[in-house]
């Protein structure tokens, strides 16, 4: 992500598709917005990714909590509201490539909001294993939200790379 994908980010950000499966669910305001990137986008521990595909960009990807110490790291995403069926996987599958391959993780975590049943579902395609629901989490709009913890080891992700990779071959 550079500095000139702020706005769109934001846009996709905002829209009530994406912002309601988000721990914030405001509206957030360019300045705000504008803030936080110019905080974010030097961070040694993040890497804020645009995901790209038919030469539009279609998502956005973010790892966050990066122990090179550990090889852990924590990630989100959301697609474009206008993103084609499909883009969210192909987004994920590139990401977790990114994650093992380039940041060199041993783990990666993911939260999900309990009543996200499209992520906790995308999670499981993808071969995330549960770590435990976490009562009560998060406030949201004046109650109390469950929060899925979630990971993925280097070698399940090896594991189901080749699996998807092969119901992919088997459409073509």
């Amino acid at each position: 992500m550079i500095d000139g994908d702020v706005k769109m980010v934001l846009e996709w950000r905002n829209a009530p598709v994406i912002r309601k499966n988000m721990y914030t669910q405001k509206v957030i305001y360019i300045k705000d917005h504008r803030a936080w990137w110019a905080e974010a986008k030097d961070r040694e521990n993040a890497k804020y990714l645009i995901f790209e595909a038919d030469g539009a960009p279609r998502g956005v990807v973010n790892f966050t909590k990066i122990e090179a110490k550990h090889r852990t790291a924590e990630w989100g995403f959301y697609t474009s509201p206008s993103a084609p069926p499909g883009t969210g996987s192909r987004m994920g599958f590139c990401a977790l490539d990114y994650a093992f391959d380039v940041l060199n993780l041993y783990k990666l975590r993911g939260e999900v909001l309990s009543f996200n049943s499209d992520s906790l579902e995308f999670h499981k395609k993808l071969g995330f294993s549960s770590l435990g629901l976490v009562k009560a989490h998060k406030k949201i709009d004046g109650a109390y939200v469950d929060v899925y913890r979630l990971a993925i080891f280097a070698a399940d992700w090896s594991r189901k790379r080749t699996e998807l990779l092969v119901k992919l071959s088997r459409r073509l």
